[in-house]
């Protein structure tokens, strides 16, 4: 595998203050936290982490803390840390702990640098500071999602309008899209990977990158002749990543860590490649009329009653259905990645197979649908 940089928090952390046009609130600190700890020999660590980054809390008793699990993803962990504070006041923050090795598939200087913009304009919690395997976050009173939430009418109409306002976010730096980029990288090291495990290594060895590469080529080709919108995209707006207050009735984007500048069909497209949860039930892939309702609240988000262009509808259904197979070669891609690399306990080999059969599935109804589109409106 060829040298891959690993990105310092601390460094970040030492940028984001030099930088004029961002707060210097950022607190640091050199601590990691071991992932694989259970949590009650985990929450020392967690209460020795926010007494460095929190002088106020510095002097505080031990007994004054409690740390809970939010959610444990199969890349990150978030815990709740809570301290009650010498006024009385009841203060809640969000650590979210790294997976291990991710670093080979996230870059966490462009996700440190993004948050800082997409927590101005409104977007996920607050970043309060960085340690060395993670980041401290505001707490966000609200539940996670569920797949089945994801296709209620009345909580896509809102996906719909945030991922549209999260699209029209400004982030400082290269506005090449990233898509292209990011599946070279992950061909690049998936295809060279070699595993200790003799069935894993046996798995990968059926794997034909040859194959790979043919198909990434051709769908690149094909996706370009969309001239699809550039976007700074979310990239993994999965239900883990949404959250919502039933009572307030918000919904919250959370977890930037794949955020780039990336077309604007791959976004949605990948959402709705989500619909199929992590078991990859692609039963539950929208239909066009799921789709529709989605699409008129994105495309019109202020008020999507008013008629929405037929044209508009079709170039974003086109889109987000050419660009859902790069979706699914994209995670293949990454699923192989994380079985070299992950401690996780998750299949991510037989992720990959999930993944890149959809793709094959799928392939001949998505290239005929955006070949039939582009034929129509004359550029092909």
């Amino acid at each position: 595998m060829g040298v891959v940089k690993i990105w310092n928090a601390m460094e970040v952390a030492e940028e984001a203050r030099e930088n004029p046009n961002l707060s210097s609130d950022i607190k640091s600190s050199s601590l990691t936290v071991d992932h694989s700890l259970s949590l009650p020999h985990m929450k020392p660590r967690i209460i020795e982490l926010c007494k460095d980054l929190f002088k106020e809390w510095s002097e505080l008793d031990d007994s004054r803390f409690a740390v809970d699990t939010v959610s444990g993803g199969i890349t990150n962990l978030l815990l709740k840390a809570s301290v009650k504070e010498e006024s009385g006041n009841d203060v809640s923050v969000t650590v979210r702990l790294y997976g291990p090795n991710t670093e080979y598939v996230i870059n966490r200087e462009r996700e440190l640098q993004a948050i800082k913009y997409l927590s101005a304009a409104g977007f996920g919690a607050k970043l309060l500071g960085v340690f060395g395997n993670g980041m401290v976050q505001s707490f966000i009173n609200a539940r996670t999602l569920v797949e089945s939430d994801m296709r209620k009418p009345k909580l896509a109409a809102e996906i719909a309008k945030q991922l549209r306002k999260f699209h029209e976010v400004e982030i400082p730096g290269s506005k090449e899209p990233q898509l292209w980029n990011d599946i070279s990288k992950f061909f690049e090291k998936a295809s060279v990977l070699e595993f200790d495990d003799s069935e894993k290594q046996r798995m990968h060895k059926m794997i034909s990158f040859k194959e790979i590469h043919d198909e990434i080529v051709e769908l690149k080709e094909l996706t370009g002749l969309l001239n699809a919108p550039v976007v700074f995209a979310h990239n993994d707006l999965l239900c883990g990543n949404l959250m919502v207050n039933d009572e307030e009735e918000k919904l919250y984007l959370i977890d930037f860590e794949y955020g780039s500048y990336n077309y604007r069909g791959f976004d949605i497209g990948n959402h709705f490649n989500e619909y199929a949860g992590y078991d990859c039930d692609y039963s539950l892939y929208p239909n066009k009329d799921e789709q529709y309702h989605f699409f008129r609240h994105y495309l019109q988000p202020d008020n999507p009653l008013e008629q929405v262009p037929d044209k508009d509808l079709e170039a974003l259904y086109v889109e987000s259905n050419t660009y859902m197979l790069a979706s699914h070669l994209y995670w293949a891609l990454w699923g192989i990645i994380q079985a070299k690399m992950s401690p996780i306990d998750f299949d991510y080999l037989g992720y990959f197979f999930l993944r890149y059969n959809e793709y094959k599935r799928q392939k001949e109804k998505s290239f005929l649908l955006a070949q039939s589109f582009l034929s129509g409106s004359g550029t092909m």
